[in-house]
């Protein structure tokens, strides 16, 4: 196998040796840690007030970029028509 040598902080090689289980290699603790997981693996870390309150910011949060994402697009609008009709 091909090897390649890489350079980390201290407090990265830390934390990448906390992450360790057992004898496993820093190879395999970055392999372990960097695949992705099913979303059922995180189903019930939360309770279901903690998910409802969670499920609210993030709807909240959704609306108000929508209406940004609205008030931009009239504002351009408004400037494109302002730029035509300046050049008429």
């Amino acid at each position: 196998m091909v090897t390649k040598t890489i350079t980390i902080t201290e407090d990265a090689y830390r934390i990448l040796k906390s992450w360790k289980q057992g004898s496993e290699s820093f190879s395999e603790t970055i392999r372990r840690k960097g695949k992705r997981r099913p979303l059922s693996d995180f189903y019930g870390i939360l309770s279901k007030e903690s998910g409802e309150r969670f499920e609210r910011a993030i709807m909240d949060m959704r609306e108000k970029r929508n209406i940004l994402h609205q008030e931009k697009r009239v504002k351009l609008k408004q400037a494109i028509k302002e730029h035509y009709h300046d050049l008429s």
